[in-house]
This record gives structure tokens, sequence and C-alpha cells, in this order.
């Protein structure tokens, strides 16, 4: 039995994920943005350990839900699976003075892993899209340049990957991995999406719990269980330094080796 925090599971693929591997004898903990997310998240995987409670949209939140999960943990694995997409006509800024899809889908995962012990493994999702990314670290809340919502969320994803490789070489200890999990169902995914919810759920089950050599592996990128090339730009550890800062900069806290 492993013990599993999937971030975003009070619905979606991460509310999926999280009834597959309840199912299957996992100690698994929730975390839903509100309260009444929360108790549907209860309610719809009845079998769960835990569920805790922050708004990824707020550093203070997300520092709370840090200390929530030490609290609930210690972890084995931890699925970053939160995220928001990227069809606003214009930047949401946060409480914090951040353009909401970067704190929310990098930012936030960031903090949380900088924040909590170190499991065995973790499990950040990206998108197909992080293939359109550009890294602007000099321009991440999008101040200088002419919004463009998908290309915010595209960015945000490349950044996903970034981290997701940065943990993988800063921390051998662990192994850390990106999922693309494609295009699903979902309220984020919308009715036209080209794949079911259990496919979406697959790629972070399998990298969860296997003890497979291919499962077993660390800074990669995989979709359907397939390791596969990301952006190019992931793999080039000077921009993965300068995320790393900008996070480190904007959070106050730094990422540790």
């Amino acid at each position: 039995m492993a013990t599993i925090l999937i971030t975003g599971s009070s619905d979606g693929i991460g509310r999926h994920t999280a009834e597959i591997l309840a199912a299957d004898g996992h100690r698994v903990t929730l975390h839903a943005r509100t309260d009444r997310r929360a108790e549907d998240a209860r309610k719809a995987v009845p079998q769960a350990h835990d569920v805790i409670v922050g708004d990824l949209a707020s550093l203070a939140h997300t520092r709370e839900l840090a200390a929530q999960a030490i609290g609930a943990g210690p972890f084995d694995v931890v699925i970053h699976n939160a995220g928001i997409g990227g069809g606003q006509s214009a930047p949401e800024i946060t409480e914090d003075g951040l353009e909401r899809i970067f704190q929310v889908n990098t930012l936030a995962p960031y903090l949380l892993t900088a924040l909590m012990p170190t499991p065995a493994r973790l499990i950040y999702l990206t998108s197909g899209l992080e293939a359109n990314g550009r890294v602007r670290l000099d321009d991440a809340q999008w101040r200088t340049r002419q919004w463009d919502g998908m290309q915010a969320y595209s960015d945000s994803k490349l950044y996903d990957v970034m981290l997701a490789f940065a943990v993988a070489r800063l921390r051998p200890g662990t192994l850390s991995n990106a999922v693309d999990p494609g295009w699903i169902r979902t309220r984020l995914g919308g009715p036209d999406a080209t794949d079911d919810l259990p496919q979406g759920a697959e790629t972070q089950v399998w990298l969860a719990t296997s003890h497979e050599p291919a499962a077993t592996v660390s800074g990669h990128y995989f979709k359907r269980r397939t390791d596969l090339r990301a952006n190019p730009q992931a793999y080039d550890e000077s921009l993965q330094e300068q995320l790393l800062a900008l996070c480190a900069d904007l959070t106050g806290v730094k990422l540790q080796a």
C-alpha cells in the first residue's frame, strides 16, 4: 500500500485517479479548493483517507495546504494534478499580484514541492500543448506582452515539465516525471475532447504504483505509458535554473536539493 496525495482531486482526472488508487487499497488523500468541493470529493471517493483544502491561487493558502499535507503525510507519492485552462480573454490577477494561470499551474506545485518532505515519487501533470510553450521568464506575468490565454496555458505546462525535470536532476533519490494525460472529456477539457477519463488517469496510476523498470525512471515525459520527447526547452538546465530562481523569488522559498 502506498500513501498518495493528489492535488485537484475533487473532480475530473484527479478524482478518477483517486478512485482507482483508493479502490486498489492505497491510502489516498484528496485535495479540494474549498470546503464545499471537499465535501463533494468525500462523497465521490468514500474510500479516500482524508481531504485537505486550499486555494492554489493564493500563496498563503498554498502554504497552509503544505502544512496540512505534512500533517496528513508522510506520502510515498504526490501527484500534482491541479490546474486551470487558458480560455480567459484577459489576464486574471490573484491576491498576490500574479497572473492566475502561472500561479496555479506552475508556482503552486513548485511551492508545495519546496515546502513538503520529498516523496519517493513525484508526478506533475502537463499537457500536449507544452509543445507550443515558450519560455518567457522575463515576462511570466504577461505585463509587457499582449495577452494570449492559450499561450499562457501552454507556457505554464512547459514550465511544469521543466519543474519535473529540475526536481529529477536535483533530487536523485526521488522519481520525478511529467505526464500528458491527453485531451480528456472533463469540465476543463470540454465536451469536444477526444479521450475518456480512464485514459487520462492510467499513466499517473502506473507511475505512482508500478515497479516495472519502465515506470521507475526519473526525468521523463510520458503519455499513455509511453516515454516521449518533450519540448526541447524543457531539457535546458540553465532555463530550469532560471525557472527555479523566479519561483524562489516570487514565493520566498528556495527548492533545496
